[in-house]
């Protein structure tokens, strides 16, 4: 029997017990909480899928503050926990501090880059998959005109948009790309009533797809979509199903695959930087029981094409946090 223990008090959220047993697993989730339906969900599922297989043990923790997140490794790593993963570029400056502090401890960062060397680093090459997403917009939309919502305004969502754009001018060279953010800090995230605002907004200017990359927010946008008789792209995890028929598709990220994987090599886990992308299925578009009438023959076909040239390299995107610009803008 699986044994998870979600903290969900300030004061709870740190009082993991003494007698954990060693090696076993942790994840800490993100701001939004682990039902979030997209990137916290996904690495829930991982570890799920880790322990239903393995009859194995894991802790998890759900965050309530930014200002939790050094407390809760270092309470992790001294009870024990190995590896301790976490889900989010959040982390990464304090668990360059607690990493050094721990050395014997294995630790992941999803979405994230942490320098040192009882660290795994994993990213994703969100713009190969956000310019299927694209090619996709664009063959669904009858106009030129779609449209993309981010979170917290920052580079890696941008990446999404950008990528977004590029594919979606590889088929529309002259269509239009609204792009807006929810806001500047963390509480952009979980904020379905603006992003349904934005929603709203982006119709008004034309826009016949909207793709979301904003957490929780997301979740405004995929409703609002629907009543307003829009199509919507989800994000992180296969969305498809929340909103039938009127989600065009996800674009997924296999946070999943990245949890279970560091869960399944333990306290041996291997360090160092690893990027997934389309070359190693760690990122695709989701295509279901859900969305599959959606799915044009000719949109599958040029989806497929250029999944082909990316990974051949026939097709590079442009990856926005290189350089922070879009060529495609």
């Amino acid at each position: 029997m699986t044994l998870k223990t979600t903290f969900l008090g300030a004061a709870a959220a740190l009082a993991l017990t003494s007698g954990a047993a060693l090696a076993d697993p942790a994840l800490i989730f993100d701001l939004g909480g682990k039902f979030d339906k997209s990137f916290n969900e996904s690495s829930y599922n991982g570890a799920e899928r880790w322990a239903a297989e393995t009859g194995g043990t894991y802790r998890d923790l759900e965050l309530q503050s930014d200002a939790q997140r050094e407390q809760a490794l270092r309470r992790f790593a001294d009870n024990g926990f190995n590896p301790i993963v976490m889900a989010g570029f959040s982390f990464s400056t304090a668990l360059e501090t607690v990493a050094a502090d721990f050395p014997d401890t294995k630790f992941v960062i999803i979405d994230g880059v942490a320098d040192a060397p009882n660290v795994r680093s994993i990213v994703f090459k969100e713009e190969e998959g956000s310019y299927l997403a694209g090619i996709a917009a664009a063959y669904a939309a009858e106009g030129d005109t779609v449209s993309f919502i981010g979170g917290m305004d920052i580079p890696l969502i941008s990446k999404f948009a950008c990528g977004y754009a590029q594919g979606f001018k590889s088929v529309k060279p002259e269509g239009n790309v609204i792009v807006n953010m929810t806001g500047t800090t963390p509480a952009a995230w979980n904020d379905p009533v603006k992003g349904g605002e934005l929603t709203r907004a982006q119709k008004s200017a034309g826009s016949e797809v909207v793709f979301a990359a904003a957490g929780g927010t997301g979740l405004g946008v995929l409703q609002t979509a629907a009543d307003e008789g829009m199509l919507a792209i989800g994000v992180d995890s296969n969305q498809n199903y929340l909103q039938p028929g009127h989600v065009l598709t996800s674009m997924v990220k296999r946070v999943d695959n990245a949890v279970y994987d560091a869960f399944t090599q333990g306290a041996d886990i291997e360090t160092g930087l690893f990027v997934m992308g389309l070359e190693n299925e760690g990122v695709a578009l989701a295509i279901d029981e859900y969305n599959e009438a959606l799915i044009t023959p000719e949109m599958k076909a040029a989806i497929d094409e250029a999944t082909a040239k990316i990974i051949s390299g026939d097709v590079v995107v442009h990856d926005y946090m290189s350089d922070e610009t879009c060529p495609a803008y």
